[in-house]
């Protein structure tokens, strides 16, 4: 697989080029914002992952993967030191796929690389037999991938979407976190229950219905159907 490494830090990238090298990776380093998106031209240039880390020199990391996400649809994996739930969230928001907190471990860093890139293959070899949803004020478009509320589109990322899309279809029934990671992320890999959070959490921010999707401790998460 080839990766684009956005990384201003030489002696970091080529540590992380030999790890990712002898992994059977192809990667490219960008050493800027600038560098990592002429690199994806034209369409993405046949990468198949970006790991973007945030402090870069000529602009900020966020704004980056903004561009990016708006060029192609390349799996885009954050390297941040900022672990609060309000970065990661706005990192979602903007299009990330996953995040990876500093400092991390390289096996941490491998199963999350391996994981996103299993979630690009088509959606459209699991359609589901109901074309839309109905829960009170949100309506959720299968075919379109398009949620609303009370009329008004909400964005979603893709996993947004395919985490919600997965509750909906069985409102009132308790989803175990390892269930939902492996429907949603096709992993069974543990460590991506953080991820989970976030996207809960995300959801709930942009739905702006915090009581639509309820926490069952312990055990996972269910979708709780609002009155019509």
């Amino acid at each position: 697989m080839r990766l684009l490494l956005v990384e201003d830090d030489n002696h970091v990238a080529a540590a992380l080029s030999a790890v990712l090298a002898r992994h059977g990776f192809d990667v490219t380093h960008a050493r800027s914002g600038e560098e990592a998106l002429q690199a994806l031209v034209p369409e993405g240039a046949g990468f198949g992952v970006v790991l973007l880390d945030l402090g870069l020199p000529d602009q900020d990391g966020y704004e980056v993967c903004g561009k990016i996400r708006k060029r192609t649809s390349i799996p885009v994996i954050m390297v941040t030191a900022r672990s609060d739930v309000r970065s990661r969230i706005h990192g979602l928001n903007l299009g990330a796929d996953d995040y990876v907190v500093k400092p991390y471990d390289t096996g941490e860093l491998l199963a999350r690389i391996h994981a996103v890139s299993r979630r690009t293959v088509p959606e459209e070899t699991a359609a589901p037999v109901e074309t839309s949803l109905h829960l009170g004020p949100v309506r959720i478009e299968l075919p379109t991938r398009q949620v609303s509320v009370d009329g008004s589109v909400v964005q979603l990322t893709r996993k947004e979407f395919d985490l919600l899309a997965l509750l909906a279809q069985r409102p009132g029934v308790v989803f175990r976190r390892e269930q939902i990671i492996s429907e949603v992320w096709r992993t069974s890999w543990e460590g991506t229950g953080r991820t989970l959070e976030v996207h809960v959490a995300s959801l709930r921010s942009k739905l702006r219905m915090p009581a639509l999707i309820e926490t069952v401790r312990g055990v996972g998460y269910r979708l709780v159907a609002p009155a019509a």
